[in-house]
């Protein structure tokens, strides 16, 4: 049975829905971006940091903005801030959730336990997403990571090194992607 384009689509970009950044947008119009409602309460006083697109094999993948009070730091591992991931296409959860845990893989050391407690939250927590669909992370240092979907609170993991090490796929100096580290950092090195 030939998989159907949708099917191989989904599972390409989900399966590489960390790599492939080919540019910024303008930095004008990602200024002009309203601070996401569920941030209000989250991280106030929250500003836009930086944007990048993400594209993989010239297919828009998403858009990810980072929001924080203060201007990002190293790592940002000990900062309150904010990752919104703004789909341009369907992705399925699972796949999203599998190819997260790998690249928190590539930050640090995960024992099997946690790896298989972390996809489980994950898988739980990232929904099948449609373009236009806005997941939320919001990074409380030392604590929790919480999600949002569209605005609305999926639920949070409550684990220090979960947090650090998710927030690394986007931010740690290890990422597979450095060039998208420095334009969400807004072009610090």
């Amino acid at each position: 049975m030939k998989p159907s384009r949708r099917h191989c689509l989904s599972t390409l970009a989900g399966a590489l829905l960390i790599g492939g950044v080919t540019s910024a947008r303008a930095q004008g119009s990602a200024q002009a971006a309203a601070l996401p409602p569920e941030l209000a309460s989250e991280l106030p006083g929250a500003r836009w940091r930086g944007t990048g697109v993400m594209r993989f094999f010239g297919l828009h993948i998403y858009d990810a903005r980072l929001w924080s009070a203060a201007p990002v730091a190293g790592d940002g591992a000990d900062q309150p801030l904010a990752l919104e991931l703004i789909y341009a296409r369907a992705l399925v959860g699972e796949q999203i959730a599998s190819r997260s845990l790998q690249e928190m893989a590539r930050i640090g050391a995960i024992s099997d336990e946690q790896s298989a407690r972390w996809l489980q939250a994950m898988t739980r927590l990232f929904p099948d997403v449609r373009g236009g669909d806005r997941l939320t992370g919001v990074q409380r240092p030392g604590r929790a990571a919480r999600f949002f979907l569209n605005g609305v609170l999926r639920g949070e993991v409550p684990d220090a090194d979960f947090t650090r090490l998710f927030f690394g796929i986007w931010l740690s100096p290890r990422t597979s992607e450095p060039r998208l580290r420095a334009q969400l950092l807004g072009g610090a090195p």
